[in-house]
């Protein structure tokens, strides 16, 4: 990693300097994430699916699409390559230009969206995210909303500052930042949970906010960074990046209608729907951060820099070489979470948490998993067409995305419907049977049961899984169209290799899943099956153990090159065999 000034040209970034930055930034994404889980656990125990956590879940879905769209989502892809470009060309003094323009631009937008947000909340609630909850539930997500839209304002600015350190390929500050705001959020789940109930995780992310940008402001210094109080909107520079960025805002408005849908009609399913789709997001989120999003980060300013110089060769070689590694570690974790996902949210069985909040969970995250391959390859793609500072391209294949995960989602709640209506009268007739014929006990039974198959239900492909699917589906279209078109545009994306990659990568994973049931069937016979808290976590961690295990010593045999070059990468040895490997 070059964290000293003058900044490297990002050109000069190596194969072996990606890998030990993507490494950086994993283990510091792992470190949030188990910070996240901690937080996942004591939430899950105290809310577990229910009305308080659904509330929360979709409070910010506004404040969490500003971002996404202003605050550095939208932003950071137009913005680094028009910056790095300042810094290939030494012209510093431009670059610090552009950032305070771009800076001050961005967090007058935000607040001003951030003021609508608060003033319109009550029926961006009722209307258009969550129509299906009741008046006690809007309200209490509302008062939710206004809290987490102060983190928005914050996040405007530092987003912007990840997006100028990653453009100097200073990753470690960056890194630290989501860990710092997982601290603040769990912060607010120990201590503020008591005193203001599910408000003091609110609380929690608005420190948290602070924390993820106080954290990259030394960084910031060490590079000298100027602010000037310039809005600079006739600057030819900031009209370039806003040129960049109109196709992505447009894009990620795709990406925030999808968003408005899911919770929308999860908002219809009954209660705990909505939760149980953000707690399958998040468990599939953890794998999908500490594998595409790290990489991702690291390739985009070298294939900015690449883009910038011409330098076609390299560029195909460092997108082939960073999908490759999402490849090799995508499909065996998507695997394991299929296959050990059921036990692995079972430990969450605690408090408000109960099985039945399992099945419904587990019913989106086998859905999710099947995405994971699909969104992690996405990070990489997409931001080869924002290098080349084409951010149209990715928008209108979003849009064809989004067209069809609307029929796929709309077909599957239809369906839905109709099969929790037949349940429910189903039920209702043989209650009714066996009431009339004085069979009270019994017909208690069957109102159990006819509890417990709608609760299934919910969990099915028709339910919370089916907004799953169709969230995995969409990034499978999308990645199919920007494969196609970046083959034809770049005269090739070295197919051969990532088909060769894939291919074993699969074999290997297919060995690590006969791995995996095989340990599972004999510690089914020996009664883990059915055991507690303690003997689950031993089995989810050994059988975790065993699968990556056998799909190492698999992918070895299987010939597939990167899981022996990597270590060298990383380690650096090995010098250029371990680059020519690659």
């Amino acid at each position: 990693m070059s964290d000293n000034p003058p900044p490297a040209s990002p050109a000069q970034a190596s194969t072996r300097s990606m890998a030990r930055n993507t490494i950086i930034l994993m283990i510091a994404f792992a470190t949030a994430k188990a910070i996240s889980l901690a937080q996942t656990f004591i939430i899950a125990s105290v809310f577990g699916v229910g009305d308080e956590w659904d509330a929360f879940v979709t409070a910010n879905r506004i404040p969490e699409q500003i971002v996404l769209l202003i605050g550095g989502g939208a932003l950071s892809y137009a913005f680094i390559p028009v910056f790095s470009s300042f810094l290939a060309r030494q012209d510093r003094a431009g670059a610090w230009q552009l950032a305070s323009s771009v800076i001050n631009t961005v967090f007058v937008i935000t607040f001003a969206l951030s003021v609508i947000g608060f003033l319109l909340a009550p029926w961006l609630v009722e209307h258009v995210v969550a129509p299906g909850f009741e008046a006690d539930k809007i309200d209490q997500t509302v008062k939710l909303m206004r809290i987490l839209l102060i983190s928005t304002l914050i996040f405007s600015i530092s987003g912007m500052f990840q997006g100028i350190l990653h453009s100097h390929n200073h990753f470690l500050l960056p890194a630290l930042a989501p860990i710092l705001f997982d601290v603040g959020i769990l912060f607010g789940v120990i201590f503020l949970i008591g005193p203001f109930d599910v408000y003091g995780i609110a609380w929690g992310a608005v420190l948290g906010s602070i924390m993820h940008l106080g954290v990259q402001v030394p960084g910031l210094v060490r590079y000298k960074m100027r602010w000037l109080p310039r809005l600079g909107w006739h600057d030819p520079a900031l009209r370039r990046v806003v040129v960049l960025m109109i196709p992505r805002v447009l894009g990620l408005g795709v990406v925030t209608f999808n968003t408005l849908v899911f919770n929308n009609i999860a908002s219809r399913l009954g209660s705990g729907a909505v939760s149980a789709f953000d707690w399958g997001y998040r468990l599939m989120n953890i794998p999908e951060t500490l594998i595409g999003s790290a990489m991702g980060f690291v390739v985009f300013p070298t294939l900015a820099a690449l883009s910038e110089l011409g330098d076609e060769a390299n560029r195909r070689r460092a997108m082939s070489g960073a999908v490759r590694f999402i490849l090799i570690a995508t499909i065996p974790a998507a695997t394991g979470l299929i296959l050990i996902g059921r036990p692995m949210i079972s430990l969450l069985e605690r408090g408000a948490f109960d099985a039945r909040d399992s099945a419904l969970v587990y019913g989106a995250l086998q859905f999710f998993a099947f995405g994971l391959i699909f969104q992690s390859i996405h990070e990489v793609i997409a931001r080869s067409f924002y290098a080349d500072k084409d951010t149209f391209t990715p928008l209108w294949t979003a849009v064809i995305a989004a067209v069809v995960n609307v029929l796929i989602v709309g077909g599957l709640y239809v369906a839905h419907v109709y099969q929790v209506e037949d349940t429910v009268q189903k039920t209702f007739e043989t209650w009714s049977t066996q009431f009339a014929a004085g069979s009270y006990p019994a017909a208690l039974d069957v109102l159990a049961t006819g509890a417990d198959e709608v609760h299934d239900a919910l969990a099915s492909v028709t339910g919370v899984g089916g907004l799953a699917l169709g969230y995995s589906v969409t990034f499978l279209i999308e990645l199919g169209l920007l494969l196609v078109i970046l083959r034809r545009r770049w005269g090739g994306i070295d197919g051969r290799a990532l088909s060769r990659t894939t291919q074993r990568t699969v074999a290997a994973s297919v060995v690590m899943g006969a791995a995996v049931l095989g340990v599972d069937a004999a510690l089914g016979a020996i009664g883990w099956h059915d055991a507690g808290v303690l003997i689950t976590a031993v089995r989810v961690l050994l059988l975790a153990g065993v699968g990556a295990a056998a799909f190492v010593v698999a992918a070895i045999l299987l010939g597939v090159d990167e899981i022996r070059s990597l270590p060298r990468l990383v380690l650096r040895r090995g010098g250029r065999a371990a680059l020519q490997e690659v």
